[in-house]
């Protein structure tokens, strides 16, 4: 009797430790949610949209590009809206969601094609986007690109 109290402590310890190392998923949505909101940053700078994408990031926001090219929120907007740059096609893939209770982590390979001063592009780069939840809805509070070398 006293062996499986012993086993019962024991077997609830590990399982109380192990949940403690996991994180939290957030209550405030799903990856859905946040998979939503990426694809409506990729809309809004497909067509230009300065004051939508505005609303989908922190005023506190920074961007490193994959040139190394860091902006904060204004810098980022005004680059929005450069027309010289005139993408036909910004879309994500493989993407992986980390949530956590008041953050979430959005991984993935993003593709980017159009044209750029007169001159098409054709890149595809992984992406890392930070999102915190803040007063009450969720926002992106920094964005880090780099460039793939080989198309996946």
């Amino acid at each position: 009797m006293m062996k499986r109290r012993v086993a019962l402590c024991v077997l609830w310890l590990a399982v109380s430790l192990a949940d403690a190392q996991s994180p939290t998923a957030s209550p405030h949505g799903n990856e859905s949610l946040l998979i939503a909101l990426e694809n409506g940053w990729n809309q809004a700078q497909l067509h230009h949209d300065s004051k939508a994408l505005a609303g989908l990031v922190a005023d506190t926001f920074i961007s490193t590009d994959n040139d190394g090219t860091f902006m904060t929120k204004a810098q980022f907007l005004a680059d929005n809206s450069d027309t010289s740059y005139a993408p036909t096609l910004m879309a994500n893939s493989d993407e992986q969601i980390f949530l956590y209770e008041n953050a979430a982590v959005v991984a993935g390979v993003y593709h980017a094609k159009g044209l750029n001063k007169g001159k098409p592009f054709d890149h595809y780069g992984r992406f890392t986007d930070t999102w915190a939840y803040l007063k009450g809805k969720w926002v992106c509070v920094a964005s880090h690109t780099s460039a793939l070398k080989k198309r996946p």
